[in-house]
């Protein structure tokens, strides 16, 4: 028997170094985080990987899997509890180490094995942690799975067996950096910064840019768990403008930066002036629409409207549909309708083939955009850039809103704006002209200028973008409105941005 998690536990009690604590708050929409100690101890983490083998044997699913961690001061302890608890579960654990979040779908595919269970807290800072899982390749767990996931560990529905095994794989980066770099190398001399926010893609991100044919300049690369300069995410603005002051103090031809677990890829062009991913996205779009006819791509509904009305991706031929943040819900989505690639606007892209394996891998996306700048030898990164029609957009904002209110108040903010279209009222000083309501809403005015609210799937935070093609003054007055409706909402705090 092994007890029925508990909501909280005090720290240095018998009670907590006896029982697990989970709380239920830390599964998420397709993934799972807690605060260490705070709202999971590691018994929970144990009681996790029991679940989580339970729920692969539910599903059918040879109980085969890999696992790595990130660097971060508890990620190695994190990861060997939820091991023993796979184990206990009858799972066959295949341990890569320290790695990537990549690294470890990469190792589904090279050791032909089902699951995935990659003990990272991607970009959230210290104290964070998490796992990202699957069953399905290149596919991580859903909704339905993380549902029956929370069911399973906070029930204590276990269904341990013996006929465990553990396999550590050494030097298993060597193959996933040899996979990534076995291409023709770059015509083109690119110098480039390769920032990593001393997360962990400084261990592997250098070496794969220099194999490819890049001179690299090194920025925060050292591995150092306390990320003491600034958080390794490249949509905050320290972590931009760092890449920014190296761009310009070098002469780069652009800088690349990699989040925490090394699955997003930001990027600063020649100017040092940062180019927000759905931006980068579009660029990429018109790359590989050149290349290949009529190409179906998949954006998230933060993303810009650049996607419809680009005519160069118009007259290419490329299709796009929206579809809802998340890089679970991108990745299936971008799998099931065979697209050429997925862009998400926090930067997480989801190349197929010929470009990938489906999943999202920042150094995948590193490698494509200096491959488009390989075939574009006389354009400079903000040549591509300012090719694209101007628009004025915002960085992802995020106000706090707790994980128990967040989603109620999103759903009042979609039914407030489906009124207001119903009434023909205006947004803005302007008429309502298209609502997308997968995930949140994005209200479109007239003039093309458009505002999103939606949950964040992984903080207890709320989500607003805003873009106008018009000018900064109508980006600026579709915040206002949309943030003039949060207001009405006491639940929602400070953001931890604003333009």
């Amino acid at each position: 028997m092994f007890p029925k998690p508990k909501s909280m536990l005090v720290p240095n009690t018998y009670e907590f170094e006896s029982g697990p604590m989970v709380k239920a708050t830390g599964f998420r929409e397709y993934d799972a985080r807690w605060l260490f100690e705070k709202e999971i101890n590691l018994m929970g983490i144990q009681a996790l990987g029991m679940g989580l083998g339970a729920l692969i044997a539910e599903l059918g699913v040879k109980q085969e899997i890999v696992t790595g961690h990130d660097f971060r001061g508890y990620s190695a302890s994190i990861k060997y509890a939820l091991i023993s608890g796979l184990m206990a579960a009858g799972c066959k654990v295949h341990d890569i180490g320290l790695a990537v979040t990549p690294m470890a779908y990469f190792a589904q595919f090279d050791l032909d094995v089902p699951c995935v269970a990659m003990v990272t807290a991607s970009h959230n800072d210290n104290g964070w942690t998490g796992v990202k899982m699957g069953a399905n390749r290149p596919l991580t767990f859903g909704p339905d799975e993380m549902t029956r996931l929370k069911q399973i560990v906070l029930n204590a529905e276990f269904n341990n067996k013996a006929g465990g095994s553990y396999q550590f794989h050494e030097n298993f980066p060597a193959r996933y950096i040899a996979d990534l770099t076995s291409r023709p190398k770059l015509k083109r001399k690119l110098k480039v910064v390769v920032a990593c926010g001393n997360g962990t893609a400084g261990a592997f991100a250098p070496q794969v840019m220099e194999a490819i044919g890049c001179e690299v300049i090194p920025l925060d690369t050292e591995l150092d768990h306390t990320f003491p300069k600034y958080n390794p995410n490249p949509e905050d603005m320290e972590m931009l403008h760092a890449i920014r002051d190296a761009v310009l103090k070098h002469k780069a031809d652009a800088g690349l930066g990699f989040d925490g677990d090394g699955d997003r890829c930001g990027v600063v062009d020649n100017t040092g002036e940062e180019i927000f991913a759905d931006k980068v996205g579009v660029m990429l779009a018109r790359d590989m629409s050149a290349i290949h006819k009529d190409a179906q791509f998949v954006v998230d509904v933060k993303s810009t409207g650049l996607f419809v009305t680009d005519p160069v991706l118009q007259k290419q031929g490329a299709k796009t549909a929206y579809w809802k943040t998340g890089h679970s819900y991108m990745k299936r989505r971008t799998n099931e309708m065979g697209a050429l690639a997925g862009f998400e606007k926090s930067g997480h892209f989801f190349f197929n083939k010929p470009f990938g394996r489906g999943y999202d891998d920042g150094l995948v996306s590193a490698i494509a955009i200096c491959e488009m700048l390989d075939r574009a030898p006389d354009k400079s990164m903000a040549d591509l850039k300012d090719a694209l029609p101007k628009t004025w957009s915002s960085p992802t904002m995020s106000p706090h809103c707790a994980d128990e209110t967040k989603y109620g108040v999103a759903d009042a903010v979609v039914k407030h704006f489906e009124a207001l279209q119903k009434n023909g009222d205006k947004v803005a000083g302007q008429k309502i002209r298209d609502l997308v309501t997968v995930n949140g809403v994005r209200v479109t005015v007239e003039d093309g200028s458009w505002g999103l609210v939606r949950a964040s799937s992984n903080k207890p935070e709320l989500v607003v973008v805003v873009e106008s093609p018009v000018s900064e003054q109508r980006m600026r007055d579709m915040f206002e409105a949309m943030d003039s409706v949060l207001r009405t909402h006491p639940e929602v705090g400070a953001y931890n941005q604003k333009i």
